[in-house]
Parts: C-alpha cells; sequence; structure tokens
C-alpha cells in the first residue's frame, strides 16, 4: 500500500476538511480494529473541537467511497481498518476481545484448492477465528 488514506480520499475527490485529516491520520497510525468511539478519543486529543457526530460521518463517507472496511466481530461493535491493507485473517479472543491478525500459506492454499474443487477462481474471502486462551492464569 503505497498511498495514504488521505491521498485516496483526495483521489476520490473527496472534500478533506481539517477535521477529516485529522480523523483519516488517526485510522492510517492505527495498527488495531478501532470502532467509531475509539477513533473519536484518539482524533479527539488532537483536535478537541471533532465531535462524534463528525466521526460518525466520516467513517461512514471513508467506508462508503472504499477507503476503510468495516469489520463485525460479533460484539456488537464496528470496527474498521484501512481496506488496502495487506491481506490477513483475524482471530479473536473471545474473553478480552482482542483482535490478533495473521497470515497462512496452507490456509490461503486451502481455500484455493477448496473454491477449484467446486469450479470456482478465489476472487477474495475473509476468514475470522474465534477462541478462547489455552492457557488461563
Amino acid at each position: 500500500m503505497s498511498d495514504t488514506i488521505i491521498a485516496r480520499c483526495e483521489a476520490k475527490g473527496l472534500r478533506m476538511t481539517g477535521q477529516r485529516r485529522t480523523i483519516a491520520q488517526v485510522l492510517q497510525q492505527s495498527d488495531d480494529h478501532p470502532d467509531v468511539e475509539e477513533l473519536y478519543a484518539r482524533a479527539s486529543k488532537v483536535d478537541s473541537g471533532i465531535s462524534i457526530a463528525t466521526v460518525y460521518r466520516t467513517v461512514k463517507l471513508f467506508e462508503e467511497a472504499g477507503i476503510l472496511e468495516r469489520l463485525e466481530f460479533g460484539d456488537g461493535r464496528a470496527r474498521y481498518e484501512d481496506a488496502e491493507r495487506d491481506h490477513h485473517d483475524h482471530l479473536i479472543d473471545m474473553q478480552s476481545g482482542e483482535v490478533i491478525e495473521f497470515v497462512d500459506p496452507e490456509i490461503e492454499a486451502l481455500q484455493e484448492k477448496i473454491a477449484a474443487k467446486l469450479g470456482y477462481k478465489l476472487k477474495g474471502h475473509r476468514l475470522e477465528l474465534y477462541g478462547v486462551p489455552l492457557k488461563q492464569d
């Protein structure tokens, strides 16, 4: 991914206000999967004038433009990540809510094999695993 979120927004013709730029920058710097409330908390540290309504509207705009991907992991919170991040899958810790990103070449190959066996060329997929830690401290 060579372009920033801001650059991709501008390339799609989105009007980039200062607050939208702040929200985009916060998203660009996130290495987790923040929900709107987390984005608001982070963005308001940069610009105290940002309202949660502005964050909701901006996230919706970015999602509709294909800049962000909406993720739902069954906890009632929509989370977001850059739609152009390198492909990865997710393991969700059902106790803590932590989302762990991973890539496994064997899983990727198996999915391609299954699609081909069923007569399809795989164009994309989303894999979410849900689990609890084996070790309980």
